[in-house]
């Protein structure tokens, strides 16, 4: 089973992209964030027209997330239980035996502003909740565009981007490594251990070209799917495209159990 994760930033611009990835690439299943759109203009004919069957939880001009998969999905969660918020940043679903957990983690803008605060909140309420689905379902991936890179390799300037940065700060990294002591695993750290490799690349001063990126989109894998991980990577190819996401897709790929 091949489960992608892609911030489109726009599926309503992004659409002809993902259905050229999707025929290419092939799937099984993948999480896509940012698709800024109500759910009543969600493309899911489109996408039903490939293959795929769609969930998803949006809203106009910000945030969106859905799941793609071609099994059918069952209980959907959206949303984090017992977090009050509007903003549609989280949906979960059951495909092929497999827990999804698909996050689009907040931003946070700057380290100390209101913004920043409510990402760490957002960060303790979702591993509370991830906590809570492990003990439910121990075959899970949690994906998507975690907004923090995890190590200074995931970063091309590490003294830029260090403890006191917006997505490489202290506290958003702590926050993160509480979900990996919950039992997850970086699937891409499973397969590669060297520095440079990226999904995320600003539109400005040339960033992809020059290959100043980090890598803040993540698949982490429990416990009881780590031996089944086998391959783990990012898709450079889609951000080489005209009017790209600012996001590359990844992927991790699970050994049939």
């Amino acid at each position: 089973m091949k489960i992608a994760s892609w911030n489109v930033n726009s599926l309503n611009v992004r659409l002809p992209h993902l259905e050229q990835w999707l025929q290419a690439a092939a799937p099984d299943v993948v999480a896509l964030q940012e698709t800024k759109l109500d759910d009543e203009r969600f493309p899911d004919t489109a996408l039903a027209g490939l293959g795929y069957r769609s969930v998803f939880a949006g809203q106009k001009t910000y945030n969106g997330v859905a799941i793609l998969s071609r099994e059918p999905a069952a209980d959907v969660q959206v949303g984090i239980p017992a977090f009050g918020d509007e903003q549609k940043r989280v949906i979960a679903a059951t495909i092929g035996g497999v827990r999804v957990i698909n996050l689009y983690v907040v931003n946070g803008q700057d380290v100390g502003t209101e913004k920043y605060a409510y990402k760490l909140r957002w960060l303790e309420a979702v591993r509370d909740w991830i906590a809570s689905e492990l003990q439910s379902h121990p075959r899970v991936v949690v994906l998507g565009d975690f907004n923090i890179a995890p190590d200074d390799r995931d970063v091309h300037d590490p003294e830029r981007w260090n403890e006191h940065h917006i997505l490489t700060s202290a506290a958003e990294r702590a926050g993160l490594q509480k979900l990996l002591d919950l039992g997850l695993h970086d699937a891409y750290r499973l397969h590669h251990d060297g520095a440079g490799e990226f999904s995320w690349w600003d539109y400005r001063q040339a960033a992809f070209r020059r290959n100043l990126g980090l890598r803040i989109d993540l698949t982490l894998v429990s416990g009881d799917l780590r031996a089944a991980c086998a391959a783990a990577g990012i898709d450079r190819e889609p951000r080489t495209w005209e009017r790209p996401s600012d996001h590359a897709p990844v992927w991790v790929e699970l050994a049939a159990p």
